[in-house]
């Protein structure tokens, strides 16, 4: 009886410890993070008021969480480099703890928010949150490849949708727009580099790609004026 009670009291704590450190969140920011998560929710068409709200409600404490984290990281990292008494080098080496360690943290809110989404939604519908927390870049880059390089094999085009993958789930923990491109941009290089080995010349094929663009544009340009 007594573990029982003590199991309820820390569980009284650890949601009271969570309430303070939400207090400071600007109410402007939780109503955009609201509105992004519902945004998201919407294109998932679940048809289901409920699931709606649960999964918006999920999604949106996932941008709060995470923005708790990064901006606590980022403020430790300025008190820091504003410590003229310690050497550049301990500067360094507190910052790269602080990183490591917001990366763990990160990384165990990023396993936690995939498991609340899996008790509300499938394996496809999750796949469809991920690519609206990353602006749908994904789709978006294995169709730009796909139709840049028409003659790509089957394990080419393996070899990008799994790089891609990996950059969208370290894109989703992103906490700017800009941060979320980068993931993307350190993942295509690497995807440039192994065509690049496949015996790929990208600088022709880019130029060549874009030249088939402004022609397709010019045939529907001409299509519309008839």
């Amino acid at each position: 009886m007594k573990s029982i009670k003590n199991i309820s009291i820390l569980m009284l704590l650890l949601v009271f410890a969570s309430s303070i450190a939400q207090q400071h969140l600007d109410p402007e920011y939780i109503k955009v993070t609201n509105e992004r998560a519902a945004k998201i929710v919407t294109k998932l068409d679940l048809k289901d008021a409920k699931k709606e709200t649960a999964v918006s409600n999920i999604i949106a404490q996932q941008f709060r969480d995470l923005s708790e984290i990064q901006d606590g990281r980022d403020a430790e990292i300025k008190k820091i480099k504003e410590d003229t008494s310690l050497a550049k080098e301990k500067q360094n080496e507190k910052i790269d703890k602080l990183k490591s360690k917001a990366d763990e943290s990160i990384a165990k809110l990023h396993k936690a928010y995939l498991k609340k989404l899996s008790k509300e939604l499938s394996e496809d519908k999750i796949t469809e949150v991920k690519d609206g927390m990353t602006y749908g870049v994904l789709p978006i880059t294995v169709a730009g490849y796909n139709d840049m390089l028409p003659n790509l094999t089957a394990e080419q085009k393996d070899y990008i949708y799994k790089a891609l993958v990996e950059a969208r789930e370290h894109a989703m923990d992103g906490g700017s727009s800009k941060e979320k491109h980068g993931w993307f941009g350190k993942y295509k290089g690497r995807i440039n580099n192994y065509l690049s080995k496949q015996g790929y010349d990208l600088n022709k094929e880019s130029a060549d790609w874009h030249k088939r663009i402004e022609e397709r544009e010019k045939a529907k340009d001409s299509v519309t004026k008839e």
